[in-house]
């Protein structure tokens, strides 16, 4: 059995391979295309995209994983159907369901890793990648010089404005010939530079632009005194503007906030702790509160009546104090409430954050599970057969996933059932597969459909023979 043991487990890692490095690549290609936009334009260095996409893996893996599990297990399985090495294992008498020892042992081992991963290294991943994402998105496109062309120089803090014009700027070097600098920054003053020749760099902190000018003269006339007209010449001139920079600026400084998928599972619970604590305080006020009004209520006696109209009772004198105390309560309890049910379904979110850092690292042994029954039931589908069932337990499991959750966000169904549901349903029905694995009927020469054709045919034919034998 040793020898059958390596010859599965080789088996299924040439396809798990394949698998898991085609649908890892296919989800980070997809996840280029939705960041495009915040990564266009905005003159990035390599060291930052490459950051961004292995900062992005983690998040990738956590489902690709459990995802390549399945697609070796179906392909292995109906290979083995397909080239009649399930048969001849039967013949040699070796229980099928013997097979999956082995698989189910190693899938054991990825779920606990995968349940590591999915608490430790998933988590701090996805904080520093929100990070990184904001960063980006606070990064001004890239400041580039254009000859011929009025170009606006505009600090990113505000305060000045400069346009900028160059009759020739030569690449590389960034040297200017025949340059002009407009200042408009003070409608009532007309500022401006002439030079021969230049020069544009940036600073050592690569926020400020320094310009040095060559044999020129700066013009400045005053609209209040248009009589007046200033012109000094220079050789060299240092003109520097400030904060006109390109730099990514990182925030390496420690950030308090995290969301509830940038949470390992003690952080989660901390939090949960902290928000019942937070709830039984405000029921504790709130139940204060109200019976001190209550007490108010009741003892706001009969003083010195005030006259009521005719025909009436004359009211307390405290009744308009109660009546407002009364409202006050009402408002706190409407108040209240709210509070109590954004604090309940925060509590709610975060359980399922929880449950889903299990639950989807179980997958991988429940695909094992699942997958194999499916395999040897339709082996003879060959590749497409992988495919299909691939693509349709992976969409009733994900969306199953992802409408539970949005249903346990809302209080309608609880964290653990909206969380561990699929696994559930998916487990009982691999486990109704594995108990017939011994009484496949399909050859090598069968095909998916024919047999799938089959299956429904002798559904059907089971409830018509007891119809005519009824009627007999």
């Amino acid at each position: 059995m040793r020898i059958l043991t390596r010859y599965l487990i080789r088996a299924h890692l040439g396809p798990f391979l394949f698998s898991f490095f085609a649908l890892t690549g296919v989800i980070l290609i997809n996840t280029l295309a939705r960041r495009l936009a915040d990564l266009a334009g905005k003159g990035l260095p390599p060291r930052v995209i490459a950051e961004f996409f292995i900062l992005a893996l983690p998040a990738t893996l956590a489902l690709t994983f459990p995802m390549a599990v399945l697609a070796a297990v179906l392909y292995t399985f109906s290979t083995l159907t397909a080239e009649n090495e399930i048969t001849a294992l039967k013949a040699s008498g070796v229980d099928l369901r013997r097979l999956l020892a082995p698989i189910l042992v190693l899938a054991t081992l990825l779920t606990v890793v995968m349940i590591w991963f999915n608490d430790r290294v998933l988590p701090e991943s996805n904080h520093r990648w929100s990070q990184l994402i904001v960063d980006i998105g606070r990064k001004t496109p890239t400041f580039l010089l254009e000859e011929q062309t009025l170009n606006r120089v505009a600090p990113q803090s505000g305060g000045k404005v400069y346009y900028l014009r160059a009759a020739r700027i030569e690449p590389g070097t960034n040297r200017m010939w025949d340059v002009q600098i407009f200042d408009v920054s003070d409608p009532g003053t007309l500022h401006t530079v002439f030079a021969d020749s230049g020069r544009a760099s940036f600073s050592g902190n690569g926020n400020d632009m320094v310009l040095q000018l060559f044999d020129g003269h700066t013009r400045e006339v005053s609209a209040s005194e248009p009589q007046t007209f200033r012109r000094v010449y220079f050789k060299k001139q240092i003109f520097g503007i400030p904060d006109i920079g390109n730099q990514l600026q990182r925030n390496d400084r420690p950030d308090g906030f995290r969301g509830d998928r940038e949470m390992t599972i003690g952080m989660l619970k901390a939090q949960i702790d902290t928000i019942s604590r937070q709830r039984a305080d405000e029921a504790k006020n709130l139940r204060q509160a109200a019976l001190a009004d209550l007490e108010f209520a009741l003892a706001g006696g009969r003083g010195a009546g005030v006259e009521g109209s005719e025909g009436t009772e004359a009211l307390p004198a405290d009744v308009g104090n109660v009546r407002t105390r009364t409202r006050r309560t009402a408002d706190m309890l409407n108040n209240t409430q709210r509070q109590m049910g954004q604090l309940a379904e925060s509590i709610r979110n975060y359980e399922v954050e929880i449950h889903k850092k299990y639950s989807i690292a179980v997958a991988s042994l429940v695909f094992v599970i699942v997958g194999a029954p499916l395999a040897l039931r339709f082996g003879g589908g060959g590749i497409g057969m992988v495919i299909a069932t691939s693509m349709i337990v992976f969409s009733l499991y994900y969306v199953g996933l992802i409408g539970g959750e949005s249903l346990a966000g809302r209080g309608i169904v609880t964290p653990i059932f909206a969380m561990w549901i699929m696994n559930a349903l998916m487990t009982v029905v691999g486990l109704f597969g594995l108990a017939t694995m011994g009484r496949e009927t399909s050859t090598a020469r069968s095909s998916v459909w024919d047999t799938l054709l089959q299956s429904v045919r002798d559904a059907a034919a089971a409830p018509l023979a007891r119809l005519r034998g009824r009627r007999a």
